[in-house]
């Protein structure tokens, strides 16, 4: 029987870098890997915002999390995640007037899943909202499993689907599992990404414990 690993979540520096795009490569292996220059601006703008999962007995990263402050108003839900991040290097992060933390990426090794590894890099990315004071959490959730049911059903009525609990779509019940709401469902939120055909459903988590008005 093999050992539970033990897993510590600490914030991401540039020893981790490495790690982290050989891990992306692992993850989505027809998708473009984070890039070293990506990852040195999420640390530059916003290092309170980028996590890793460290496998202690290894020292081998097996998760990531990476994530910026945005102001929604400045977005709708059609836009896509490319326009979101800025492509991919958070130079839109906007502290002074955003409310919004944007999970841009939380990836777990595909080994390494099933061990509560991505409960832990969102407990930390809640508890970095309640923390700073923000409204909530928004994200895309890539509809991973969408590429299955495509011939018959449309994207929104797969995501109602697997609200329903009829089928199961892997990210998104997780996240729905934590307390995450659907707010919409949008086309060409990716690209490269064939399992989803670029569709995903946009998620909300509303901390609480802050006074939103919006």
């Amino acid at each position: 029987m093999s050992s539970i690993p033990k897993i510590i979540v600490r914030q991401t520096t540039p020893n981790d870098f490495a790690q982290v795009i050989e891990l992306s490569k692992t993850v989505y292996p027809n998708s473009p890997s984070w890039s070293e220059s990506q990852l040195t601006s999420h640390h530059q703008i916003f290092p309170e915002g980028q996590f890793v999962a460290v496998d202690t007995d290894s020292s081998r990263i097996v998760g990531m999390a990476a994530s910026l402050i945005v102001l929604w108003n400045d977005y709708d839900l059609t836009t896509s995640w490319k326009d979101f991040t800025d492509g991919g290097m958070f130079t839109n992060h906007d502290p002074e007037q955003g409310h919004t933390l944007y999970g841009a990426e939380i990836m777990v090794a595909p080994a390494m899943q099933d061990h509560g590894i991505g409960t832990q890099l969102y407990a930390e990315r809640e508890s970095l909202v309640r923390r700073l004071g923000l409204w909530r959490i928004r994200a895309g959730s890539r509809l991973r499993d969408y590429y299955k049911y495509a011939d018959v059903m449309k994207a929104h009525e797969y995501v109602n689907a697997v609200i329903d609990g009829e089928i199961i779509d892997r990210t998104l019940i997780f996240q729905l599992r934590r307390g995450f709401t659907v707010i919409g469902v949008v086309a060409d939120y990716l690209t490269h990404d064939p399992a989803s055909l670029g569709y995903a459903a946009i998620i909300e988590w509303k901390n609480n414990e802050a006074y939103i008005i919006a």
